[in-house]
């Protein structure tokens, strides 16, 4: 008996090649389509990357490998200085300006930084709250929010 010995051709996967598209200092893999890759961006959600597709006339379907330069720099002017409707900023009636703005990646880092700053200055609630490392926004604290790796349970005596 003679045995026949079959060979299964196996389809070789195929091996995604795909770049890491740098905008507004920070890298964004290739693959991702355009609606995802925005949302990489410190500062930008999924709404505004949204708009930003729909503002532009960009097809949010399309892969970040696949955009050219001119596309690449049209979306960095944009989001650098974005016109969007009110509602979608993050940074509306800024303390110091008055003005809504939009920021994004450091920047964004930056004013909160110094907004905690601020409020830590004047001694306000949250600025106490920020310095003592509590909650701000006044969920309990009762069973959450414990320091770490000091003491396992409140009112529990440790064995002598």
């Amino acid at each position: 008996m003679a045995e026949q010995v079959q060979q299964i051709k196996i389809p070789e996967k195929k091996k995604e090649e795909y770049s890491i598209v740098r905008i507004v200092q920070t890298d964004v893999p290739g693959n991702k389509n355009l609606l995802t890759g925005l949302t990489y961006i410190k500062g930008v959600s999924w709404s505004i990357s949204n708009a930003v597709c729909k503002i532009l006339q960009m097809d949010p379907k399309i892969k970040f490998s696949e955009l050219n330069e001119s596309e690449i720099t049209k979306l960095t002017s944009f989001l650098l200085n974005p016109v969007l409707p009110k509602f979608l900023k993050n940074r509306r009636k800024d303390f110091e300006t008055g003005e809504d703005s939009h920021l994004i990646t450091n920047a964004l880092d930056m004013k909160k930084e110094f907004d905690i700053r601020r409020l830590k200055k004047i001694r306000s609630y949250r600025g106490l709250r920020h310095a003592f490392g509590h909650p701000t926004r006044g969920q309990r604290t009762r069973s959450h929010f414990r320091a770490k790796g000091k003491k396992k349970a409140v009112g529990v005596k440790r064995k002598k």
